[in-house]
Order: C-alpha cells, then sequence, then structure tokens
C-alpha cells in the first residue's frame, strides 16, 4: 500500500482527520510537522533561530522518508512549495482538505505553532493564496472541513480511499 498523504493549508484539519482516517483504515498514521519537533525541536525556533529556507530543507527530508512508509501522512501547509515533494507525490493518493477564511480564523488565532500565519487569517489569506492551485493540481479528492463534523469527514475520506 501506497502512503495516503493529506495536504492543504494550515487549520484545515489535516492531523486531526488523518488520525481519524488512519484509525478507520487500520493503518498508521505519521505529522510531518510533529515528526520534525521531535527530531529537531519546534517549528516556530527553526524559523526564529535558522530561517524559512533552513526549515523547508529539514521539511523535505521529513517528508520523502515519510513517504517512504505506510499509512496515513499529513504534510505541513508549505511542504508542496517543494518541486521534489511534488514530485514524488505522483506514486500517492493524495487528498486536500479545504477550510474557509472565517472557518480557519478561530483555529489559528494565537496559536505559537504556526509561525506564517502569527497574525491571524490575513496572513493565512495571504499566504495560501498562491498554494492553492498546486493545492488542487496534486490532489485525488478533496474535502471542505470547514462546517462539517470530523468523524463524518472521516467517514467520507475512508469510504473514498476504499472504493479509489
Amino acid at each position: 500500500m501506497s502512503v495516503i498523504v493529506f495536504i492543504g493549508p494550515s487549520g484545515a484539519g489535516k492531523s486531526r482527520l488523518g488520525k481519524r482516517v488512519a484509525r478507520i483504515l487500520g493503518v498508521p498514521f505519521a505529522d510531518t510537522d510533529k515528526l520534525i519537533a521531535a527530531e529537531y525541536g519546534p517549528i516556530a525556533d527553526i524559523f526564529r533561530e535558522h530561517g524559512e529556507p533552513r526549515f523547508r530543507e529539514i521539511e523535505r527530508t521529513v517528508v520523502s522518508r515519510g513517504l517512504q512508509g505506510e499509512g496515513v501522512l499529513s504534510l505541513g501547509g508549505g511542504a508542496i512549495l517543494d518541486p521534489g515533494t511534488q514530485a514524488d507525490l505522483a506514486g500517492h493518493r493524495v487528498v486536500f482538505l479545504t477550510i474557509s477564511p472565517e472557518a480557519v480564523a478561530p483555529r489559528i488565532a494565537g496559536d505559537a505553532d504556526r509561525p506564517l500565519v502569527a497574525n491571524g487569517v490575513q496572513d493565512w489569506v495571504a499566504l495560501n493564496a498562491p498554494r492553492w492551485a498546486i493545492y488542487e493540481r496534486l490532489a485525488d479528492a478533496t474535502f471542505d472541513t470547514s462546517h462539517r463534523p470530523n468523524d463524518q469527514l472521516a467517514d467520507e475520506v475512508a469510504a473514498w480511499l476504499t472504493t479509489t
């Protein structure tokens, strides 16, 4: 089985939904942001001490490693910016989780673990506008997480995965 990959903007619920889908399917779950933090320290510290380019190098390494495994893998929102990652995703089923600015605002408010959206939803919109076309191009399926219960979404994603 190839890795099932969740992509999308920060706050869309990739980790939360990915865990539920993995549990339904009985497969392992991994989150690249959590893997980075476990190996290299807090992401906000990496950004502050080494800058975004260094973070993206680390992220690329962790994503590449994660794609070699099995189960469900949640990528950080910007991981899809790397051309190598984009190419690597071609061999996997990719689920794009969308969310509206209104729905994401309370999820990201005051979250110190999201350094690129530190000023809230305005930063989020500006950050994700140029990424949206990449997410759409890479995705095999798209699910909106704005206003639907996570259990219902997890069941729908799992059903899609088992029928494709």
